[in-house]
């Protein structure tokens, strides 16, 4: 039963009502990212990033300037993969590196290894460099080559975008030889713009962008990964350290992780999560019939002849009907 209500309070309420519904959507724009994982902050937080933040998967990539790490701390902030830094050109090795590969790995969070290149130096020398350093551990996350123009370091000559291209394919392919897993590259604005824009399609994104959306940034429509800040607070970690988001399932994340699912191509090899069918087939005859009865034009059935019994009762119908009528 509905209750009146006066038109004016009915208008109240239904402003009421909108006002109420838009404080919700604006604390809740905010409150899941910070509840997602309480621990962990942002000394300079932007909110062009708020949809990094609200994802379920986070973690962090780290190197030898994150200083020694705490990572029984790191592991209890909820952080669910590490990439860490472990070769870089043809010549470097970080200095931290294996003390936070073991680490990592001793409490329990995914990490996987990465490469910074070097336009300066041949991929061969480079292949042949993390080949002798990134550990092949059958439970590591997949590699990832970082690419990037080095602006302010020794190596700041820019080569060609086919040379670009050429080093990076020759790169991607041995590193995915050395570790059995198809790598992840990533990269910042500028170097997409000059080269990668349309290239490696099948291959999982790790983006960076740390003010704003990445398709405000970047002309791509997917990407796995996006680092959104330089500045987070993690703890275990002394200082800034980088924060990443994973954009997909836990479903695709477990699986990724055991190779069933390629994040890059979106393709399952096994696994893949059942989908449930909208209508069930029909599985008795009388469920074929009724089928086959539905696409079939209607069929006119002809009136049986009537019985004495059926004229006896349309008489007495019309008597009555004649007797309403005369009163």
């Amino acid at each position: 039963m509905e209750k009146w209500m006066p038109a004016r309070a009915t208008i109240f309420g239904r402003t009421l009502f909108a006002v109420l519904a838009t404080l919700g959507l604006l604390i809740g724009a905010a409150v899941p990212a910070a509840a997602l994982y309480p621990k962990k902050g942002d000394s300079d937080p932007h909110l062009g990033v708020r949809d990094a933040r609200r994802k379920a998967i986070q973690g962090i990539d780290i190197s030898r300037w994150q200083g020694e790490i705490d990572w029984a701390k790191v592991k209890d902030a909820d952080t669910r993969f590490a990439f860490i830094k472990a070769t870089e050109g043809g010549d470097h090795l970080d200095p931290s590196f294996k003390r936070n590969w073991a680490e990592a790995k001793k409490h329990g969070i995914p990490r996987g290894a990465y490469h910074f290149v070097w336009w300066c130096r041949s991929a061969k020398d480079q292949v042949r460099w993390f080949k002798k350093h990134i550990p092949r551990d059958a439970d590591a996350l997949p590699p990832v080559l970082d690419v990037e123009w080095q602006n302010g370091s020794q190596c700041t000559r820019k080569i060609s975008r086919d040379q670009a291209l050429a080093k990076i394919r020759e790169m991607l392919v041995a590193l995915q030889a050395h570790t059995g897993k198809k790598p992840i590259i990533y990269t910042d604005i500028n170097f997409h713009e000059d080269v990668l824009e349309g290239e490696f399609n099948d291959y999982p994104y790790w983006l960076r962008s740390t003010a704003a959306p990445l398709k405000h940034r970047y002309n791509r429509e997917k990407w796995e990964f996006w680092q959104f800040t330089t500045t987070g607070q993690v703890p275990g970690v002394p200082g800034d350290v980088d924060r990443n988001a994973f954009f997909g399932s836990e479903q695709e994340f477990a699986a990724w992780r055991t190779g069933r699912f390629d994040i890059g191509a979106r393709k399952w090899h096994g696994g893949e999560p059942k989908v449930a069918r909208t209508t069930p087939p029909a599985t008795s005859a009388g469920a074929k019939a009724s089928k086959a009865a539905a696409g079939a034009p209607p069929r006119m059935v002809p009136p049986r002849p009537l019985t004495g019994s059926d004229t006896r009762i349309l008489k007495s119908m019309a008597a009555r009907i004649d007797l309403g009528q005369s009163q």
